[in-house]
């Protein structure tokens, strides 16, 4: 049994002993990581405290406590992946939320369901499937481009597509990112990062 401070689905985020951000796991995982004697040090908020068993000598019951970001020993993953050659996989759901699920021909926020991936310079003329050439697009936006370029269909895109850092990536991949997690990726952000302006400008709408 335990004690939880936040829902179950809450994840935790797990970096290398030198603090590089690895990746997002769940409270079980982070648990098992606990158990193991793996983490080197623990920071942010306490998002589960989960009771184990009673020591037979002691009497006493062993609690382990599970913060939001944990740091493990061993660091081979964090400099393979931080390497400036590294390139994420591209899926639609990192997509739209590298671009704060703005459509980057009209400016407006959509829901999920209501958004497509737009190929900047189209597939049909010799563009690539890649970071660099694909932007979120809501799909009215996306049907009115059709197969041109942005010049060719007389639209505007308001922002550069660019290929997210390792730091970056894991950011996209959250889900509920509190508070202390988003400030700590935040830091592993290049300055010139346009994430920052992205979330600021989704944050006012």
């Amino acid at each position: 049994m335990g004690r939880f401070m936040y829902s179950l689905d809450q994840q935790v985020l797990r970096t290398d002993a030198a603090g590089m951000p690895l990746e997002w796991i769940n409270f079980r995982d982070a648990a098992r990581i606990y158990h193991l004697g793996q983490v080197a040090y623990s920071l942010g908020s306490t998002l589960y405290r989960i009771h184990g068993g009673i020591n037979a000598i002691t009497g006493q019951r062993s609690v382990i406590e599970v913060s939001s970001i944990i740091a493990t020993h061993g660091n081979s993953h964090a400099v393979k992946k931080a390497r400036r050659d590294y390139t994420p996989p591209l899926s639609n759901p990192a997509l739209f939320s590298r671009d704060a699920r703005l459509c980057l021909y009209c400016g407006d926020q959509f829901p999920i369901s209501m958004l497509s991936r737009d190929h900047v310079n189209p597939l049909s003329q010799g563009g690539h499937d890649t970071w660099n050439n694909v932007v979120t697009a809501c799909k009215r936006c996306n049907n009115h481009k059709a197969g041109r370029t942005p010049e060719q269909a007389g639209m505007e895109l308001l922002a550069i597509p660019f290929s997210p850092t390792h730091a970056e990536y894991i950011y996209l991949q959250g889900k509920k990112v509190l508070a202390d997690q988003m400030e700590f990726l935040l830091a592993h952000f290049p300055r010139t990062s346009p994430l920052h302006q992205r979330l600021r400008q989704a944050a006012a709408i």
